[in-house]
């Protein structure tokens, strides 16, 4: 009740259109995941006690499912999500609510957006075999480098954890100044949650991108998501990993159709070192673009995107996040369930005395 309810549903579409409005550099996905959540959680609980009911573990993961297919207009994304990150039990106790959850979902998303797709039809055309070496490399540097930008996040949000509340007001306009100071002085790609950037190394002449674009979109969701607002990283951690695709085809002169699947690459790479979902992160990207012919270019990019992260730690973002909540919240758990004790002894010496 306290991470899904309405109260929260709510905050979180205010609180993540303010950043998207404010050019944070986060994306909608993430609190879409949330509020889908907490919308099947509601459904769960205000169901009448004559229905049938499903568990409310499964209501959960069924509309976390949906809010990423809706998201990103990706239902099989949706449904590879539910299975690699999301579940831990059998699929078979609620694969059709799950499956149709997505199908309604994505036909609500189409029915509102029109049949779109996220990144539209890159050129992928005449691809040779030696393009996999440029694949493997891409792959094992935005790999690595998602596994370590999720590193930095975890460690300023452990720091902040010592902070006062006064203190953490100040961090966050300190941040805010901070991410003005580098989109009017340094470079605008700072800004955003990098579609813009993604649709311009796609589908422009121009493929290559600097090594200053590319600390610009690792630098800004570091920024952002540590200020506590509501953002999703899967669209920075795409557009992240294009401009790395992006810049490797800038180092050896790659241009056309051999620069997009390099950034392509990238953008799955980048994406498995944040979540550990190889998967997911090859179908999200596979249906984004409908460019079926690279789907063994991106399936090897996830999975040796995925051994480079194993590297540099063992838990995904979400894992990190999900065991430091817990402990956080046993932690909390175990001060209340002390303070009624403590309490009752200084009565109790109160009476002898």
């Amino acid at each position: 009740g306290k991470l899904l309810s309405l109260r929260i549903l709510v905050t979180k579409i205010v609180s993540s259109l303010l950043m998207v409005l404010g050019g944070g550099a986060i994306g909608r996905e993430g609190p879409t995941i949330q509020i889908a959540g907490s919308v099947f959680h509601l459904i769960q609980k205000w169901t009448p006690a004559s229905w049938p009911k499903a568990s409310r573990k499964s209501f959960i993961l069924t509309g976390a499912a949906a809010g990423l297919a809706a998201a990103f207009n990706t239902p099989l994304g949706g449904l590879v999500f539910a299975m690699e990150e999301l579940a831990r039990m059998h699929l078979r106790y609620f694969r059709t609510a799950l499956f149709t959850a997505v199908i309604i979902a994505g036909l609500t998303a189409q029915g509102l957006l029109g049949p779109y797709l996220y990144l539209g039809y890159p050129d992928v055309r005449g691809l040779g075999v030696r393009i996999f070496l440029g694949v493997a490399l891409v792959a094992a540097l935005a790999g690595g480098a998602g596994a370590l930008m999720c590193k930095f996040i975890l460690r300023i949000m452990k720091w902040k954890k010592g902070l006062s509340r006064g203190q953490v007001i100040g961090y966050v306009i300190a941040t805010g100044l901070v991410m003005a100071a580098l989109a009017f002085f340094v470079s605008g790609d700072v800004l955003g949650s990098g579609k813009e950037v993604m649709n311009e190394k796609l589908f422009s002449a121009e493929k290559h991108s600097s090594a200053l674009t590319v600390l610009m979109r690792i630098v800004g969701p570091v920024l952002c998501f540590n200020t506590g607002a509501a953002g999703g990283i899967f669209a920075p951690a795409l557009s992240g990993g294009a401009v790395i695709g992006s810049f490797i085809s800038g180092l050896f002169d790659i241009n056309g159709s051999s620069a997009n699947i390099l950034i392509l690459s990238g953008m799955v790479a980048f994406l498995t070192g944040v979540t550990r979902t190889p998967f997911t992160s090859a179908i999200l990207v596979l249906e984004m673009t409908d460019r079926h012919s690279v789907i063994f270019h991106l399936l090897i990019a996830a999975l040796i995107a995925n051994g480079v992260a194993l590297i540099a730690g063992k838990h995904s973002f979400y894992e990190q996040l999900k065991k430091d909540y817990l402990a956080e919240t046993d932690e909390k758990a175990a001060i209340e369930k002390q303070q009624p004790q403590q309490a009752g002894s200084s009565d109790a010496e109160r009476t002898e005395l």
